[in-house]
């Protein structure tokens, strides 16, 4: 039944059912044979017709059409463009040729503009591409393959489904930032432009392993013990990062959160550090520090994790994420670790937690402007979360959603400088 709920008679196919049934009415009441005989054979070739879609369209359902899509790249990001294909080929001779295939994407992935596709047909295999252009982060579906069908005479028509939907990931858009500055002078200018802080790793040799760099080779040590060793990766003394995001329930401020965040997290993962991002619902308690790597693992790791981050529906889901992640510092605090936070204004239990983390280890805070415009004064609260955060320690600079993240981060660490100035 449900494959006949996808059958439809085209115009054709309406105007030989009328016409067979009048016929075969007035041939039946005339007596005339000729006339019964042309209208149910009009009759029979609609139902021929429906009956050939049917066995099609089970055939279909039993797999004999194989469905393969794609989508390049993917994960993509916000602001980029991708490309999805989606290949319908047969099994054991199953007939595509007079397949019609149509497909729908959230309107996140393809804007207000429709979906533009082209269609390739070579034997046995029947492909669909079309761009998508994501304006908005997280999962989003793609699909099912809608099918449609016509029998060979053109009385029907059947419309069905093939295959099931897939949901595309959309990463957030992130900006490259550096993480140097002009001056470089002080410790804390050092461990922000991923400088390597005294360890005792540093000096330790360990023994040559296939691939290591031959410049690494340590040829005293190797002569004295009569085998080849090599000092630990310089990296190794390079302090963890945990990045914290608090998330508004505003929509722009808060995907412009997220990027900065992932932004900043990436930076420093290139720079060396072993970073984590801690905030929302799904970035809490128990996320773990991602490895510098050369591959993008780490890279892919921290992007994948701010894809299925939701927004706050109420000031308390704000207000116990953000609790979620200070609490993380602070079981975690022994001055070995580096904070980098972009928040809005924040009330006053949330602030004393997160300056007293600070305060263990310096930390840098972008705090956000509620309002959307460069030149608007900030508020009283977000006045006294930055004089706050800077009393406990902290570098802090105000930011304005929407505007470059990179200088965003620039302007954080000329303020660093300047602390670095007066001190």
């Amino acid at each position: 039944m449900g494959v006949l709920r996808g059958v439809r008679t085209t115009r054709r196919g309406a105007a030989l059912t009328a016409l067979g049934a009048l016929t075969l009415v007035v041939g039946f009441v005339l007596g005339v044979r000729i006339l019964t005989q042309i209208g149910a054979l009009l009759l029979l070739t609609v139902a021929a017709g429906v009956a050939w879609l049917v066995h099609e369209a089970r055939s279909q359902e039993r797999g004999r059409l194989r469905l393969d899509r794609r989508v390049t790249p993917h994960p993509v990001a916000v602001g980029h463009d991708a490309v999805v294909r989606v290949e319908v080929s047969s099994r054991s001779g199953h007939r595509i040729d007079g397949l019609q295939i149509a497909e729908r994407a959230a309107r996140e992935l393809s804007g207000p503009a429709a979906l533009r596709a082209r269609v390739q047909r070579t034997p046995g295999r029947l492909a669909l591409t079309y761009p998508i252009s994501p304006r908005h982060r997280g999962r989003w579906p793609v699909g099912p393959l809608e099918v449609q069908r016509r029998d060979p005479f053109g009385v029907a028509s059947w419309v069905g489904p093939l295959g099931g939907p897939m949901r595309v990931a959309v990463r957030p858009a992130v900006v490259s930032l550096g993480t140097s500055n002009r001056a470089a002078s002080t410790d804390v200018d050092r461990a922000s432009a991923g400088a390597r802080t005294p360890a005792a790793d540093d000096a330790s040799l360990r023994d040559y392993r296939p691939g290591d760099d031959l410049r690494r080779v340590h040829w005293g040590s190797s002569a004295r013990r009569g085998q080849l060793m090599v000092r630990q990766d310089e990296r190794a003394g390079r302090r963890p990062v945990s990045v914290v995001i608090d998330l508004p329930p505003e929509d722009a401020a808060a995907e412009w959160t997220i990027s900065a965040g992932a932004s900043i997290a990436l930076a420093l993962a290139g720079a060396g550090h072993h970073v984590r991002i801690l905030g929302g619902d799904v970035l809490s308690v128990g996320t773990e520090h991602h490895r510098p790597d050369t591959d993008g693992t780490a890279v892919d790791a921290l992007l994948d994790q701010t894809v299925d981050l939701r927004l706050p529906s109420t000031p308390g889901d704000r207000a116990a994420w953000l609790s979620a992640a200070v609490d993380t510092l602070t079981a975690e605090a022994g001055g070995a670790e580096l904070v980098f936070a972009v928040v809005g204004a924040l009330w006053p239990t949330a602030l004393g937690d997160l300056a007293r983390v600070g305060a263990a280890s310096h930390g840098w805070a972008m705090v956000r402007s509620g309002q959307a415009g460069r030149d608007t004064l900030p508020t009283p609260d977000e006045t006294r979360t930055l004089e706050s955060l800077r009393r406990a320690g902290w570098t802090a600079c105000a930011v304005h959603p929407g505007e470059d993240i990179a200088v965003s981060w620039q302007r954080l660490l000329d303020s660093d400088e300047r602390v670095a100035g007066r001190a």
